[in-house]
């Protein structure tokens, strides 16, 4: 009997071992600007977080399932919010699961609709953990909302996720007069790594002249390059929680496919050429971001000679379908106006800020919120009852907003 309760009793100690390391180490510790109000709620969220990675990773290293799986079968167990005033449906485009959000309310025109690709990294998030957002995008906006349910790491790797979001995309836009869609009002919206899906979107739909034009683009806190790590809000908020520098590599490298032990390398910019850099610093460089936000803790740092094993083995990055921003200006002048936001405590705070400039010195139109108080992922804490912050809630009425005056 105690022979077969022993490995129970073992996994139990470990998983009690590993909740008291998270909160003696990084609750009291874990890098929380004054500015981010209710600090011990964040605190409170970066270690349920924190701990979740670690129980994955006991999972993981036991051969049971892989951290990825584990976290998001952890974010799943909530059950979803019923809204009195929205019919989800739970369909496929093929293969793809999409759920299609439309008002109860009847309409006597065409409906605007939103195509929203939900974050986290590849590794995180789901059509549950963007539920109660498309909801409220759904009713407060009078829209028809199709969230897509991409596949997603560690099984599904680059290029599976983006291809997934263009498929179901076409489908979306093939299929209007069903859902009740006014062709000249689709806008194409995600957070994190579904923000940097939505401008892949639009470019990749440049070239489809049979199918409805994108009205706009809204991108929260989007992943919109690949390739440099060095600019200030890297530095700045490379610790802060709830995406810092160790994860967004962690999911850096599992996406491209590309073994951790470049981290450093890349770090000091040694994966890629002198003549890529040059090329690219006319976009990227820190020039273009404005002087406010280099005020703080920005040192710059000269990139090392060329690993060249490093660059075959990276460059990859410098595909469109992971650095869209990078794209030339006979793409980038092409696209649909743009909603962005981004957050000052967040690592990829300056992906927004740049691809900003880019939009508006070709003439796009670009409205733009910056949330002084945001971090990376604060979106997601619209439903989490006490652990919300009332900076999602400006987030997402800044969405509505926007949706409301195409």
């Amino acid at each position: 009997m105690w022979v077969l309760l022993l490995p129970l009793l073992m996994a139990a100690c470990a998983f009690l071992g590993v909740g008291l390391w998270v909160i003696c180490s990084h609750f009291l510790t874990a890098d929380i600007p004054a500015a981010i109000g209710h600090p011990v709620k964040l605190r409170v969220l970066d270690c349920i977080f924190l701990l979740l990675l670690r129980w994955g990773m006991i999972f993981e290293k036991l051969r049971i399932c892989s951290m990825p799986q584990f976290v998001r079968f952890m974010h799943d167990l909530r059950p979803l919010k019923e809204d009195p005033d929205v019919v989800v449906t739970d369909l496929r485009y093929g293969t793809i699961p999409v759920k299609l959000y439309q008002p109860k309310v009847f309409s006597c025109i065409p409906r605007p609709g939103i195509v929203f690709y939900h974050g986290g990294g590849g590794v995180l998030g789901s059509l549950k953990t963007h539920h109660v957002i498309c909801c409220h995008l759904s009713k407060k906006s009078g829209s028809v909302v199709l969230s897509v349910g991409y596949r997603r790491l560690p099984q599904h790797k680059f290029p599976v996720a983006a291809r997934d979001c263009i498929a179901a995309t076409i489908h979306f836009l093939k299929s209007l007069n069903v859902y009740g869609v006014d062709p000249d009002r689709v806008v194409v919206c995600g957070d994190s790594v579904g923000g940097g899906v939505a401008t892949i979107v639009c470019q990749k739909l440049l070239d489809c002249p049979d199918l409805p034009k994108i009205r706009a683009q809204i991108l929260v806190y989007a992943i919109l390059q690949a390739v440099d790590f060095q600019s200030p809000s890297y530095q700045q908020n490379r610790n802060i929680p709830l995406l810092n520098w160790n994860f967004a590599f962690y999911c850096w490298s599992c996406y491209l496919d590309i073994n951790p032990s470049w981290k450093s390398t890349i770090m000091k910019g040694a994966h890629l050429p002198a003549e890529v850099w040059e090329k690219y610093r006319k976009w990227l460089g820190a020039e273009n971001i404005p002087e406010r936000f280099k005020k703080k803790s920005y040192r710059p740092m000269p990139r090392e000679p060329l690993n060249e094993a490093a660059y075959l083995e990276t460059n990859l990055a410098l595909d469109l379908m992971n650095s869209p921003l990078i794209a030339e200006d006979e793409v980038m002048s092409q696209l649909p106006e743009a909603c962005i936001v981004s957050c000052e405590y967040d690592l990829l705070r300056d992906h927004s800020l740049l691809f900003k400039k880019r939009l508006e010195d070709l003439g796009v139109p670009v409205t733009w919120h910056h949330m002084e108080d945001g971090f990376h992922g604060v979106l997601s804490t619209f439903d989490m009852g006490y652990l919300q912050f009332p900076c999602s809630t400006r987030i997402l009425n800044a969405m509505v907003h926007f949706l409301n005056k195409l």
